[in-house]
């Protein structure tokens, strides 16, 4: 098991995991490969936005979106959000995402974030005591979505 950025190579590992295991409605459109490769580029190239995978059975089996948002408030301290926790089925349970959450934590920490947050559209109750047991409260503010 290793956790690390992920890398243009990943690109088919990472769709198969966001559009099977991560939205109950994937695109009916043919992707652009070429297209999702310059965007894991860019994650590579920044210092502000993260894909962190763990990579298993030389293939990458889950994945963690975290990006570092600067701010004017809280001294000026950037704040983190994380997206797209998902994990392939056949590979729950052995801690991974855990170990990929961490991991955004550590950066964030790092990065002398002042908070990090992250939204799930699970209401079930082992989604939610996941997030808990990493360490990630309910929050009392607010969210609201406008999709776009």
């Amino acid at each position: 098991m290793l956790i690390r950025e992920a890398e243009e190579k990943d690109v088919l590992d990472i769709k198969d995991l966001y559009f099977n295991f991560l939205t109950k409605y994937p695109p009916k459109e043919e992707q652009n490969i070429e297209a999702w490769k310059q965007l894991i580029n860019e994650f590579t190239k920044s210092e502000r936005l993260y894909l962190l995978v763990v990579e298993e059975d030389n293939r990458v089996v889950s994945t963690v979106q975290l990006a570092i948002i600067p701010s004017l408030t809280h001294n000026m301290r950037a704040f983190a959000v994380v997206e797209n926790v998902v994990t392939h089925e056949a590979y729950r349970k052995k801690g991974f995402a855990s170990m990929l959450l961490q991991e955004a934590i550590k950066i964030a920490q790092n990065k002398n974030c002042y908070k990090i947050f992250l939204e799930t559209g699970s209401n079930r109750e082992s989604t939610l005591n996941f997030y808990k047991e990493n360490g990630f409260e309910i929050d009392t503010k607010h969210s609201f979505l406008k999709k776009l």
